[in-house]
């Protein structure tokens, strides 16, 4: 029968509890505990290959859709590039509209229909018609740490030890 881990650790645990009841000498139950340790350990080490191998499969999912925003970044930014070309070249020569002809394009240019407001010096703009965007407050964790660490106590914080589980 395949043992599942929790299986396993279940069984070693009820073996520990039973020798740690019983009058056999310390010698033997640390032999027998140690006898019994290697099935835990040899599910324990396929689970962490699992883990491995699942992380690893994380990894190449996140760098493949990294390359596919890049490359959806870079056709974006080429489709851009040929919109200004388009306009660029309509304007020059005065076309403001163009269509095809089976009716299915049409490609207009809006002269001057479109406006927005470009800042060249932040620092000359007048106070009246500068806003305040507030900051963001948030806790500075590695700061709190270091005060409590040192024995202040932060109101709202604690620090918290958890189990750490290293796979290389």
């Amino acid at each position: 029968m395949n043992l599942k881990l929790y299986q396993v650790a279940d069984e070693f645990i009820a073996i520990a509890n039973k020798l740690e009841e019983s009058d056999a000498p310390a010698d033997a139950i640390a032999d027998t505990l140690e006898g019994c340790l290697m099935p835990v350990e040899e599910k324990a080490k396929a689970v962490a290959a699992y883990v491995r191998n699942i992380e690893t499969e994380a990894d190449a999912i996140e760098r493949h859709a990294k390359e596919v925003a890049d490359k959806a970044k870079a056709v974006r930014n080429r489709a851009n590039a040929m919109r200004d070309y388009l306009r660029f070249n309509m304007a020059r020569c005065g076309i403001t509209e163009i269509k095809s002809n089976d009716g299915l394009l049409t490609i207009k240019l809006h002269r001057d229909r479109d406006s927005s407001v470009e800042i060249m010096a932040a620092n000359d703009v007048p106070s009246a018609y500068l806003r305040e965007i507030p900051a963001k407050l948030e806790p500075d964790k590695t700061l709190i740490k270091k005060a409590i660490n040192d024995g202040f106590d932060v109101p709202g914080a604690r620090i918290v030890k958890k189990d750490r589980l290293e796979i290389k």
